[in-house]
């Protein structure tokens, strides 16, 4: 984790301060910049392993910082700060490429375990590339863990890593409900907004459900389960 290059973008010295000296303690290296266009000036040149971006910021807000990055190819995940705990940002800055989001005021020790977190479920361990791992299967859908593959009736499904580790958790619980809390502590580590797995959810939904039935239903207030369809 000390070689993990982190890159802050905050425009309140303050609070960019203390995360930049919290994030160092914690052993990680540090680049600190207060506005979206030096976001995408040390982006291009540095290419951080993971960017803690806040929304609100002078010049280009990070919404648009991430689309850009995305747009030019950068798969660094992005952690954005936003004072507007609200479904429509977060939905947004997720279909834009975040990966999450952590609301101010926020303490620093939430903060790092955020960023531990998503560097666990965004990285693709070494081992994957060179062994296959089990196969897991449900009707037409495959799930090769140790070759991070998955295909539904043959075809190959092209997923982020933690639509990797989505699928594949609720794969190898097939047929049984699995609560919201369950799959966010499991997949991302905390207990936190639903309102992430439901986005990741409707991710899965969109890349399988053309390929066949729907596998993944809802249960209505508790959470979702992955099963077979039912034979007509």
């Amino acid at each position: 984790m000390s070689e993990t290059r982190i890159l802050v973008v905050e425009d309140d010295p303050n609070i960019r301060d203390v995360i930049d000296v919290a994030l160092r303690f914690h052993g990680f290296r540090v680049t600190a910049v207060g506005t979206g266009k030096g976001a995408l000036d040390e982006v291009s040149t540095s290419r951080p392993d993971l960017v803690v971006l806040d929304v609100m910021l002078p010049d280009v807000d990070g919404f648009e910082v991430c689309r850009r990055i995305r747009a030019d190819g950068v798969g660094a995940p992005v952690i954005f700060l936003t004072a507007r705990d609200t479904v429509a940002d977060t939905v947004k800055g997720l279909t834009l490429g975040g990966d999450d989001y952590v609301t101010k005021p926020f303490s620093v020790e939430a903060l790092v375990a955020r960023i531990r977190a998503v560097l666990r479920r965004t990285t693709v361990p070494a081992e994957a590339e060179r062994a296959s791992g089990n196969l897991l299967r449900v009707a037409d859908l495959e799930l090769d863990e140790g070759r991070w593959e998955v295909r539904r009736g043959g075809v190959p499904v092209e997923l982020s890593p933690t639509e990797f580790r989505l699928l594949a958790f609720l794969m190898q619980h097939a047929g049984l409900v699995l609560t919201k809390r369950q799959l966010l502590e499991e997949v991302w580590g905390y207990g936190g907004s639903s309102q992430v797995l439901e986005t990741y959810i409707s991710y899965l939904r969109r890349k399988l459900d053309p390929l066949g039935p729907a596998l993944i239903h809802t249960q209505r207030g508790i959470g979702y389960s992955l099963r077979p369809p039912q034979s007509p």
